[in-house]
């Protein structure tokens, strides 16, 4: 059984990808990167909280990083990206030593 995640901290993966956005932020290709910073409302008393809110130079995206994708954590960012429309929603996962890109609509 995998433990629950704790909120305000990162997992392994999340590390990992953060440390790919701080090159990204340092090679200028980003502006800013935070984590769980943001929390969108998708109905009466439902949240989601992204793993990442990435600032580009001309738009925002919202990553969200799993080793493996529960239904209900999919039926979320699904939500968010109809409710959000402006904003880039990306599923990022590490796989075969790479980051895999899903944009979610």
């Amino acid at each position: 059984m995998r433990p629950l995640p704790v909120p305000g901290v990162m997992n392994k993966t999340e590390a990992r990808y953060a440390a790919h956005l701080e090159g990204l932020k340092q090679s200028g290709w980003i502006i800013d990167y935070s984590f769980e910073s943001v929390k969108l409302r998708l109905a009466k008393k439902t949240f989601y909280a992204p793993d990442f809110f990435v600032v580009f130079h001309d738009h925002f995206e919202v990553h969200e990083v799993k080793g493996f994708w529960r239904d209900d954590a999919r039926v979320k960012i699904k939500v968010a990206a109809r409710l959000f429309p402006y904003w880039k929603f990306q599923a990022v996962q590490w796989k075969k030593k790479d980051w895999i890109f899903e944009t979610i609509r």
